[in-house]
């Protein structure tokens, strides 16, 4: 199992040059998009300052406390476990459903299966409950 899951929120641990020439700092924030080879290596969506969009389509500064302020991305980039750490879980900002479907994408067809009948399972029970009230 990988050190980290799809959609963790993570910072760099060093800078790093991004694909347009740019680079990021130390501390920059980023999003787990894509986990590789088990954890060998992870695809992070990073992101610069809180911004809001103009009608235009240009990117204004902004900051965290406006309604429709988002953080800009400023590149995905393909990553080491040693360039990053985590800061805050997947199951912590995207919820439970989320963390599981990650962990889906790390198992074998078979034990997909497995999950499968025992949701159908819970579900059925589900049912047989709900009738019985």
């Amino acid at each position: 199992m990988s050190q980290f899951q799809l959609f963790d929120a993570v910072k760099l641990r060093e800078s790093l040059v991004l694909e347009d020439g740019n680079t990021a700092p130390v501390g920059t924030a980023g999003a787990i998009v894509e986990v590789f080879n088990n954890g060998e290596a992870y695809m992070v969506e990073l992101f610069g300052r809180w911004v809001t969009a103009e009608p235009g389509g240009d990117f204004v500064d902004s900051s965290a406390d406006e309604p429709e302020a988002f953080m800009e991305t400023i590149g995905v980039e393909t990553v080491s476990p040693e360039q990053i750490h985590l800061v805050t879980p997947a199951r912590e900002t995207v919820g439970v459903r989320a963390e599981l479907l990650a962990l889906m994408e790390e198992l074998s067809e078979e034990k997909l299966e497995a999950v499968l009948h025992f949701a159908e399972f819970l579900k059925y029970k589900g049912t047989q409950a709900a009738k019985a009230s």
